[in-house]
């Protein structure tokens, strides 16, 4: 049996003794190992054991859920990773294992590979097929725009939307477009908006920034969501080079929050181009046929064509009225009428506010007044008096006192100490 001097040495104690020299060793406390991942599975509420394997050697590691959380990626076996953290002993193995700190794939970020493997993975599960693509509507009445509220690309698209087509009702779902619980905030929007059936077209976007900044419109939740919604959606992410996976589960892809503006409303100058040119047109062709070689035309196609001719004349006379609407003349006068609406609503919700406060007051003051006639000290005002034991108990009853029993008896004005004679 082999001893270390005069002292031996059970299992444990040289693990444990390994284990403390790993520990001191300040390389070993922090360490980065590059390799191939291996035997790669997760047990229990998240934690992640594999191997890291090079040309010659191995070496085990784990990562506790507590780091793992910070994984943007999915590991898979195969892949060549990069691992920090510290090599220590396990002593009931008696094996030494890397404890894992932080994993990033080597050669590419995180961030790219968990895009790519969650592109791939919704890809296989249909979301980008076309065959669930919704058409969008010619003429939205109702667009919510799905964004913050604070960027300048809600801005610019209800300055679009209201320049190209200002017959269009607007609605701005407030979110969080970027940070932590971002994506579960535009999910939510979306699922609300479907719930209550508030818009006809859903624009669900931001402005430019970094792959980081953007994130949020990569997130599983957020696919998911664009691809239940009943509602028709254009993603607009970013700038023209950024695509996120919400453009490709979505109806429609915008190059940006602008260029998606444009998508959903008809340009209003040029469908009125387009009607003038289109009746200008129709009534060149029926003089054309009224006038050919002074051919005489069939009572039925004489009707025809003087109803062409009405029709084109009854949309002309639509178009003069709608470009004489106020919501055209003068937008500002909606939001005026509203306006004053809102101070109507405020100057009645005042004044039944008042009326229930006065009505509250006149309560309380007929509760206050029922309370002070039932008052027992008004009782005794009247000339009755209270007996009370030296602990407080009220006497009511013979029975509860006997003879020498000190008492108090309570006046209107203060109490009087007594004692039972009789």
């Amino acid at each position: 049996m082999s001893t270390w001097g005069n002292t031996k040495l059970t299992p444990t104690q040289v693990a444990q003794y390994i284990k403390s020299m790993l520990d001191r060793d300040r390389m070993m406390s922090a360490v980065t190992v590059q390799g191939e991942l291996s035997n790669h599975k997760v047990y229990g509420p998240g934690h992640h054991y594999f191997t890291l394997k090079d040309g010659e050697s191995a070496l085990k590691g784990v990562m506790f859920l507590r780091e793992a959380k910070s994984l943007r990626f999915r590991p898979e076996n195969g892949m060549q990773v990069v691992c920090t953290g510290r090599v220590t002993v396990y002593p009931r193995d008696g094996q030494y294992q890397l404890y894992c700190e932080k994993m990033e794939p080597d050669g590419i970020g995180d961030l790219y590979l968990a895009y790519e493997q969650l592109k791939e993975r919704l890809r296989q599960q249909g979301l980008f097929d076309s065959r669930h693509k919704q058409p969008l509507p010619r003429m939205p009445r109702r667009v919510a725009l799905i964004t913050s509220p604070s960027g300048a690309a809600v801005r610019d698209m209800i300055r679009i939307l209201n320049t190209r087509w200002p017959m269009t009702e607007v609605f701005v779902v407030p979110v969080r477009v970027q940070g932590q619980g971002a994506a579960n905030e535009i999910a939510a929007a979306i699922g609300w908006a479907n719930r209550h059936q508030v818009a006809d077209l859903l624009i669900v976007g931001r402005g430019g920034g970094s792959l980081e900044d953007l994130w949020a419109f990569n997130e599983e939740v957020v696919a998911y969501a664009i691809h239940r919604s009943q509602i028709p959606t254009i993603s607009a992410v970013g700038h023209e080079p950024d695509v996120a996976l919400s453009d490709f589960v979505a109806d429609r892809r915008a190059s940006t929050p602008s260029n998606a503006a444009e998508l959903c409303v008809p340009d209003q100058n040029e469908c009125r181009q387009y009607l003038t040119q289109l009746g200008v047109r129709m009534e060149q062709a029926i003089q054309r046929r009224l006038s050919i070689g002074g051919q005489r035309l069939h009572p039925l196609q004489v009707r025809i064509e003087q109803a062409f001719v009405g029709m084109v004349n009854q949309n002309r006379q639509k178009m003069h009225l709608l470009g004489t609407r106020r919501v055209l003349t003068d937008p500002k006068a909606y939001f005026q009428d509203k306006w004053v609406l809102l101070e109507h609503q405020q100057k009645r919700l005042e004044g039944g506010m008042g009326l229930t406060m006065q009505r509250n007051r006149q309560r309380l003051t007929r509760l206050a007044a029922t309370l002070d006639a039932i008052s027992p000290l008004k009782v005794l005002g009247r000339g009755y008096a209270i007996a009370q034991t030296e602990q407080g108990e009220i006497l009511s009853r013979v029975s509860q006192v006997e003879k020498g029993m000190p008492f108090t008896l309570r006046l209107s004005d203060g109490q009087v100490d007594c004692q039972v004679q009789d």
